[in-house]
């Protein structure tokens, strides 16, 4: 028995306040002649029609009979057919208006309507007579007020969930409870009282599969522990249970974690074989997370576990328990910012331990996820996945690409959709078919539905439908087709263009479908399982809602509910139910002899699923039968099969690494076992593999691969407090390596042209590709799980899953061996990919017309295309920060285009040209550069002046416009040298080279203003090395602090070659600069020997790291830095160094280890790691406090380390250690530390209580003089200094500004052609011309105007008031701020004419003349005013300052009458800009979601407009109204659109023109993003004026 519903989203938003039903009508006259003779085979179906005032709320037939109800929700009326829905009459015994819930006993065919009231109906005769019962309270709020026993003998035990309030009433003041009530006789006895103060109760013996020995009166209940009446915050609910009802019997079940701890029980249900309870998790340092406890026997609970492998984490809605077996429970879990992107977990048999199925899955705003299992065919499954998930996540894409995939093993494995390679008129897909990864089968499923019942399957044997697009993406609906399977899932066939609603019967013997989406007067039909199809007219037209036949698909009888058009509606007949009757079409019913065995077959045509061979008996093709079984379903028959490697998968705690199950690390064994100090212990441990849960495959004969397997104790994980390690020596040298970013797996490249892979933080590795030789590898910059291995030639092998699987790929030449990149990305769209390779070359990059040639792909490397030769550097202009035209493509390139570009000289300049549309459009930027960089927010070139032949430093906002970086006299760059430096605070910092000298190079560190284009010097003789790397280092998460050395000698350096380093730090973001305060003891206690005003402590730096990625300080640890340096005069070699560390961002130091070490943060500072950077070693020290306690780990073997690492984001406890033993340099060693045993305990962060939780909120501002950092006193979060926790995936709440300051010294720096003097005050260079006043007003300047100055204010300072260096004398602002309001209220009314003249005004005084180049910088703003240019419309448009409107009131007639004559082009705008935002921004109309456009404008204005607001012009009236949508009533209620349109004067509402719709988008960020997207609002939302 089951119970159809009308897809919410449609239903609801459709429900008419008035529903009534007619008698059934009389067959339209113009389909009698379809009618079949008595005694004659008929031709085509009969058709019987009927009307509806109404949808249905919900159509439910009764199993295994004719019978089925309608449910009228809106109007309260229920209707019963008892032939299939031919005819229709109002149900007996029950009050017209009254019936609120239509509900069904699953196990007994009985049904019960339920009113509002304590009167209730029930029938057991399908509906032909209803009886009364009573109880004492109104049904509660909930869908399933009604709980069922699943014992045929016990049909009658049901539980009664009500509602009950006081006085005061359920809209009132008053307070209300729920009790749960209970019935053995189905009502027919009197019912009694369970408990109050419950939430849920339900019998244990609720599912047939959920089978188990506990007694059969067994109960639960969600509920307070004391039953109380009162409301109870969900820390004290429970799940109790009880055998007598609550009598004698009441136990806490405490899921063996204990009482505290079992508190929280949220939600519970039986899913399968499973019961499962969603809880509150109350350990220690959970933040809001919560756990899932299962139990199939209903006495031993076991908590689910998810493998350490993924991130994600159960939070209240953010969890699916989806469509389940009896042996493998499936949740999919919200893993991403974004709501509707998930990842799906299967479990194992007893539903404890799961493991991941398929990352990225797609998920409603409802928590709806794209999967469903066929019906019948064990294993089978479609779901659909976000392919461009990350991007979605980051914001850098505004619509998901969905794709689908079918599994044939249970979720263990997923593969795309073989698609049909042409479509039903045997013509050619627009892709590739045989590309199966580019060109599939896609598929619209759950999130989207369109009928009612399952999306794509029934009870008929391997008949599969659906309704998407052969594409390399799934299209929309509305552009999607119509394609059936008759082999589930395996090969498929296009039976229509365009999307269509189907439904089968007769076990697929016939197939009905009927085109969606639009009106139509017609239906299509097959009787020969889709061979051949054929037309029938219907006699009305109408747009279908639901075609649906019996649930089991064994009927010939069909029911199509349609509405019909407005011209054949009537005020009772708006909807159609027609009665298709396809039983007269075939001759006779089918014999034995007409049917025939059909295997379920696998992707591979491998006939084993789950380990058996699956057949059902199927009609012959062309046997001219049917079969008739009504009410029958079809029997499935099992052969079973030998195992093979199919029928395993990945172990919990395993990993897949290509074909292999490899460890996430060691393994968790049981209490008692490898205990005490004997050697050579064992324990038998997982094979790292499991027989798929379900799975029937005979193991004698096959393939046996989930044997437990003997293992040495101390590869297991060991008892808290200790760590462990695992040794690794690689078979040549690392040469680099690096992690997925987000990932937990490496890449490592040997000298030996090997790449290696580890999927466990090093615990193991595998080598990739044995056979090939492999250069290198890159990663990808933008998109955290892609990466790319080359070889010689062109071909190459990407990953787009982190490394799970690799592919290989062809590029368009070799890679290149002339030092050009090989591969850029685009930071928009990670499909986007620049090939530079080399072309007539030969292996060395050598031959007479050797020469680099770019290339660009759109679709990840499928196709590419022709973008440049003799090519020094091509790429993407667009960059993360430097937001222009992702299409936009830069090339560095040489003049002349032939030769050797091997042999190129300065003589053959390298010109830089821009192109747009993937360099279709090119423009010559300049002439002749030495290089570019896409920085930040700014674009940088280098150019080469002819006039001069002198460097030039041009710089540019938006790739087009181009202005000189302004320099000192004394230190223009001319020919030299330049660094472009690490900035992330809207400022460029450059340095200089002054001395170029080998072995005493240093130079000047400027800064810019907030556009590049002004530098000023902000530090002087700061270091640098032969190559140009410089001793210059940003504190990652504070912004402003800098670390630099300087050259204290730069004179004599340039005689003695030996450079005298000295440290300095800022913390205003080189405003200014001070020594490093030295600590007075070193880490022993005992005082440094220098003690004197010379001496501070010295670091070393940048330009003396062996791995460019070590840093001072970590992402995940606010405040904390480490460094090699010494305390004195100056900076001593690395060898006579020791170890430092600050936790207050730099302004104290203290000594924590002598001896210099490499280090790394891991798990947010909850442990740092240290490890003898001078010599070999065979120990790392470790201290869980920040560097208070050390403690030492041997890891056994003597090694010189060359790298210390962990994940990028420092939040792991695992690290690895790379290096050589002394006796053998040529071959690297790996040693894996893990130290997650040291303790169990997670830190706990309590806002609310922030004194007993394991952090603190720290801010700069406690330990330094100047309170505040960048104008602002920030607080951030961070672990307390002693806590004995871990921090794990802790999400922290982001830094907060709690105050902020007034203006300061520290706030400003120098100006342009402005320096320090000795007393630190800011004049002008000597020589230097101070830059020209700037009379731009900007927003905060109250109407004035300053003079510049010798300072100016750092522009990420966010100080106000104060003293304000930055500002000269004070001058009246000219426009808007220099006139009242009378002249403003005059210049509104100034004819339009003149608004050229304002126009032309403005542009000469904001200097946007021909040739004129102006960048925005701190001091300018480009809608400085009313006359500024974004804004001129406004002198012609009225705005809600110049307009004055009526408050919002019910509409007059003229209003009603003015909006009627413009509603055919309101309903057309909607459409169009549904699907306008559809196409990038799908939230904009995210509540029309599933719904179609003819039921989203279905309103009349006459009705359902419900307020206006109007405003008089001197060009007519301005009309705002706000529209009802009667397809929208969500969660959020009702919805409605704001609509403007203009009357013109003097004139009726012939001429009525439509305006604009109101789409929300609120404020914008910096990014230029959008706050929220919203085109359809509630009721409570305003009619405020807007301009579209």
């Amino acid at each position: 028995m089951r119970a159809l519903y009308a897809f919410g989203l449609v239903v609801a938003g459709v429900l008419s306040p008035s529903w009534h039903a007619e008698q059934p009508s009389s067959l339209s006259p113009s389909l009698w002649s379809f009618l079949p003779r008595l005694g004659a085979r008929a031709s085509m179906p009969v058709l019987t029609t009927n009307h509806f005032q109404n949808m249905p709320a919900r159509i439910y037939y009764f199993d295994d009979t004719p019978s089925l109800l309608y449910f009228d929700g809106t109007k309260g009326d229920v209707y019963l057919s008892a032939d299939e829905g031919k005819s229709w009459k109002l149900v007996d015994g029950v009050p017209r208006h009254s019936a609120a819930q239509l509900i069904e006993h699953p196990f007994d065919n009985r049904a019960f309507i339920l009113t509002k009231e304590t009167k209730h109906y029930r029938t057991g005769d399908h509906g032909k007579t209803w009886r009364s019962f009573d109880i004492p309270l109104m049904p509660a709020w909930t869908a399933t007020p009604l709980a069922f026993h699943a014992d045929k003998n016990k049909a009658g035990y049901i539980l009664y969930q009500g509602i009950k309030c006081d006085k005061a009433g359920i809209f009132g003041a008053g307070n209300c409870h729920e009790e749960t009530w209970y019935t053995k006789d189905a009502f027919s006895d009197k019912p009694k009282l369970l408990m109050s103060g419950t939430s849920k109760c339900i019998f244990a013996h609720s599912s047939k599969d959920f089978k188990h020995d506990e007694h059969s009166d067994m109960i639960f209940c969600q509920a307070s522990e004391t039953g109380s009446e009162n409301g109870q915050a969900v820390e004290a609910t429970r799940l109790l249970a009880s055998n007598d009802f609550f009598g004698d019997d009441r136990r806490v079940i405490d899921f063996g974690i204990g009482s505290r701890l079992s508190r929280g029980v949220m939600a519970m249900g039986v899913v399968s074989k499973f019961l499962v309870v969603a809880m509150q998790d109350l350990t220690e340092g959970s933040q809001g997370e919560m756990v899932l406890y299962v139990t199939v026997d209903a006495k031993n609970w076991a908590k689910a576990h998810f493998p350490h492998a993924s991130n994600s984490k159960l939070h209240e809605n953010s969890y699916t328990i989806v469509e389940s077996t009896t042996h493998s429970l499936a949740i999919d879990v919200q893993s991403h910012l974004t709501r509707g992107i998930g990842t799906l977990f299967v479990s194992n048999s007893n539903g404890t331990y799961f493991v991941e199925s398929l990352k990225d899955t797609h998920r409603s705003n409802f928590g709806y996820v794209d999967f469903e299992n066929l019906v019948n065919i064990e294993g089978v499954g479609l779901a659909n996945y976000v392919q461009n998930a990350r991007e979605v996540d980051g914001g850098m894409a505004a619509m998901m690409k969905l794709k689908t995939v079918i599994t044939y093993d249970d979720g263990s494995s997923w593969s795309p959709i073989k698609a049909p390679s042409r479509d039903m008129h045997q013509k050619q897909y627009a892709c590739d078919t045989s590309d199966v990864k580019r060109c599939s089968l896609h598929l619209h499923s759950v999130s989207n539905t369109h009928n009612i019942g399952r999306i794509f399957s029934s009870t008929a044997p391997g008949f599969v439908m659906g309704v998407g697009s052969v594409s390399e993406y799934l299209y929309t609906y509305r552009d999607s087709d119509t394609y059936l399977s008759t082999d589930a899932g395996h090969s498929w066939k296009q039976i229509r263009h365009s999307p269509h609603k189907y439904e089968f019967g007769d076990q697929g013997n016939i197939i009905v479908i009927v085109k969606d989406e639009d009106f139509v007067d017609h239906f299509r039909f097959s009787i020969d399982s889709g061979e051949t199809w054929r037309k029938m007219d219907l006699g009305a037209r109408i747009q279908p809602i639901i075609l649906t036949t019996i649930p089991d698909s064994t009927s010939q009888k069909f029911i199509l509910l349609g509405a019909l058009g407005r011209k054949e509606q009537a005020a009772d007949k708006r909807y159609a139910m027609i009665h298709l009757d396809f039983a007269g079409m075939r001759p006779r019913k089918c014999k034995p002899e007409d049917l025939e065995k059909w295997y379920a077959r696998g992707h591979s045509g491998h006939e084993c699923i789950m380990g058996h061979k699956q057949w059902f008996w199927r009609r012959k093709k062309g046997a001219d039968c049917y079969i008739g079984d009504k009410f029958k379903d079809p029997e499935s028959h099992s052969e079973h099969c030998l195992c093979t490697d199919a029928d395993y998968e990945c172990d919990y705690n395993y990993v897949r690494q290509g074909d292999e199950c490899v460890p996430m690390g060691p393994e968790p064994i049981p209490e008692g076992v490898c205990v005490g100090d004997a050697p050579n212990q064992t324990y038998m441990g997982s094979s790292g593999y499991r027989l798929i849960p379900g799975n029937t495959c005979k193991k004698e004969g096959g393939v046996i691969k989930d044997e437990r397997v003997k293992k040495d104790c101390d590869k297991a994980q060991p008892s808290e407090g200790s760590v462990v390690h695992q040794t690794f020596e690689f078979p040549s040298s690392v040469m680099s390596h690096a992690y997925f970013r987000k990932s937990k797996t490496i890449l490592a490249q040997l000298n030996d042209a090997s790449i290696w892979q580890s999927s466990n933080e090093g615990y193991t590795w595998k080598r990739l590709y044995p056979d090939e030789r492999l250069l290198t590898f890159y990663m990808h910059t933008y998109a955290d799980d892609r990466a790319y291995l080359f070889t010689a030639t062109n071909r190459y092998y990407y990953t787009t899953d982190g490394g799970r699987s690799w592919n290989p790929a062809e590029a368009p030449a070799p890679p290149n061996h002339l030092d050009v990149q090989l591969l850029t990305f685009n930071p928009v769209n990670s499909d986007y990919l620049i090939w530079s390779g080399q072309v007539d070359c030969d292996e060395n990059g050598n031959q007479a017309n050797c020469r680099v040639e770019s290339y660009y792909s759109t679709d990840h490397g499928r196709r590419w295309t022709f973008v440049e030769k003799y090519v020094k550097k091509c790429g993407f202009t667009r960059d993360s920060a430097f937001k222009v035209d992702q299409s936009s493509i830069l090339c560095e390139s040489y003049r002349d285009k032939k030769g050797s570009q091997r042999t190129f000289t300065s003589g053959n300049p390298l010109e830089l040209v821009i192109g747009s549309d993937f360099y279709r459009k090119k423009e010559k930027l300049f002439d002749n550069i030495v290089g570019y960089a896409t920085f930040s927010e700014y674009l940088l070139v280098a150019e080469i002046t002819p006039s001069t032949n002198a460097l030039d430093l041009q710089v540019s906002l938006n790739g087009n416009k181009f202005a000189n970086g302004l320099f000192p006299p004394d230190m223009r760059l001319d020919n030299r040298a330049y660094t472009i430096l690490e900035s992330t605070t809207d400022a460029v910092f450059l340095h200089v080279t002054m001395s170029s000298i080998r072995g005493a190079e240093w130079g000047n560190l400027l800064k810019s203003n907030s556009n590049g284009t002004y530098y000023g010097l902000a530090l002087a003789h700061v270091n640098r090395n032969t190559p140009g790397y410089v001793d210059y280092e940003k504190m990652i998460g504070i912004d402003g602090v800098i670390l630099a050395n300087i050259v204290a000698n730069p004179e004599e350096a340039g005689y003695t070659l030996r450079k005298k380093l000295q440290t300095r730090i800022s913390h205003n973001d080189g405003g200014s600069w001070e020594r490093l305060n030295p600590p007075l003891r070193d880490s022993t206690g005992a005082e440094y020997p220098c003690k004197d005003t010379k001496c501070s402590l010295h670091i070393h730096g940048y330009t003396e790291r062996a791995d460019p990625r070590t840093t001072y300080s970590s992402p995940s640890v606010v405040g904390l830095m480490l460094a090699v340096g010494n305390v004195g005069e100056e900076l001593a070699p690395y060898r006579d160094s020791d170890t430092f560390l600050t936790r207050d961002a730099g302004l104290t130091w203290e000594e924590v280890h002598k001896d210099a070490h490499m280090w790394e943060f891991g798990d947010s500072g909850s442990i740092l790691v240290i490890v003898n950077d001078e010599e070999a070693t065979d120990h790392v020290q470790y201290t869980t406090d920040e560097g208070l306690h050390w403690k030492e780990y041997n890891f056994g073997i003597r090694i010189r380390v060359i790298s210390l690492s962990t994940v990028p984001a420092d939040n792991s406890r695992k690290f690895i250690l790379i290096g050589y033993e002394p006796r053998e340099r040529s071959k690297s060693v790996v040693i894996h530390l893990d130290f997650t045993a040291l303790t169990h305990k997670k830190c706990r962060l309590n806002l609310q209580d922030p004194a007993h939780d394991d952090f603190e909120l720290w801010s700069p501002s406690e330990v330094r003089t100047e309170q505040c950092l960048f104008g602002a006193k920030t607080w951030y979060y961070r672990r307390t200094r002693t806590a004995n926790c871990y921090v794990g995936e802790l999400d922290r709440p982001k830094a907060e500004i709690r105050e902020k300051c007034q203006c300061t010294e520290v706030d400003f720096e120098c100006e342009y052609n402005h320096i320090r003097n000795a007393t630190g005050e800011c004049v002008l260079a000597p020589g230097a011309l101070a830059l020209p006043n700037d009379d731009t007003c900007s927003d905060d300047n109250d109407g004035y105007w300053y003079e510049r100055t010798a300072y100016r204010k750092i522009p990420k300072s966010a100080c106000e008031g104060g003293r304000r260096l930055d500002r000269g004398e004070s001058h009246v602002c000219p426009g808007f701020r220099a006139h009242g309001s009378l002249f403003w209220w005059t210049i509104f009314f100034i004819p339009f004419g003149f608004t050229a003249l304002v126009a032309f005004w403005y542009y000469r005084r904001g200097g946007y003349r021909r040739g004129a180049i102006r960048l925005p910088d701190a001091y300018t703003f480009s809608d400085s005013g009313p006359l500024a240019t974004s804004r001129l419309d406004s002198l012609v448009h009225s705005d809600n300052s110049t307009v004055v409107f009526s408050e919002e009131h019910p509409p007059t007639a003229r209003a009603i009458e003015a909006f009627k004559e413009v509603e055919k082009k309101i309903k057309s705008e909607i459409i169009a800009s549904r699907r306008r935002w559809d196409g990038h921004e799908p939230r904009m109309w995210s509540r029309a979601a599933g719904v179609s456009d003819t039921d989203l404008t279905k309103f009349d204005v006459i009705t359902d407009l419900v307020s206006v607001r109007a405003g008089p012009t001197t060009y007519g009236v301005i009309i705002l109204g706000k529209i009802r949508l009667p397809a929208i009533n969500d969660d959020q209620g009702e919805g409605f659109i704001h609509v403007r349109i203009h009357d013109p004067p003097n004139q009726g509402t012939e001429d009525v023109v439509f305006h604009s719709l109101f789409t929300d988008e609120g404020k914008r960020d910096a990014d230029g993003k959008a706050e929220r997207y919203v085109a359809i609002q509630t009721n409570d939302v305003p009619l405020e004026f807007f301009n579209e």
